[in-house]
């Protein structure tokens, strides 16, 4: 097993190797734990919000927060990226939405926050959306 002062220098070494043009590529460093629940919260969602606007399943969302599973390299690596800047991705998955909802085709960082549908009388819901032009409220 090496130190990790020994690591370290494998590391400024396989640097030195690539910029002097004997090594190609470089490998990244994927963690291997990601608090997906502290993810979750900092963006104010449930977790039905995020598994849809992040692609991911309910189940493994519940999951992976309870502690039964540990995402996988690309979900950890995605779930990285959607922690330090959430615009990015949601930028990559729906450009057009994303756009709309910022009034511009600017990367910016975004705080999603969603509010609760009320309900009438009858069962039936009045959801409320908000106009990208002017940030209107409208009630359907």
């Amino acid at each position: 097993m090496k130190t990790q002062f020994e690591q370290m220098m494998d590391g400024l070494n396989d640097v030195q190797a690539f910029l002097a043009g004997e090594q190609e590529g470089f490998k990244t460093h994927v963690p291997q734990h990601v608090d997906v629940k502290a993810i979750r919260n900092r963006l104010g969602m449930t977790q039905a919000r995020f598994s849809n606007t992040f692609g991911f399943s309910l189940d493994a969302i519940k999951h992976w927060e309870g502690g039964r599973r540990t995402p996988e390299a690309p979900a950890r690596t995605l779930l990285t990226i959607i922690d330090k800047n959430p615009a990015a991705v949601l930028t990559a998955l729906s450009p057009a939405a994303y756009a709309a909802a910022v009034g511009s085709s600017k990367l910016a960082f975004v705080h999603v926050r969603v509010a609760r549908k009320p309900k009438t009388s009858g069962g039936v819901t009045k959801r409320k959306t908000y106009s990208a032009q002017a940030g209107k409220r409208i009630t359907k």
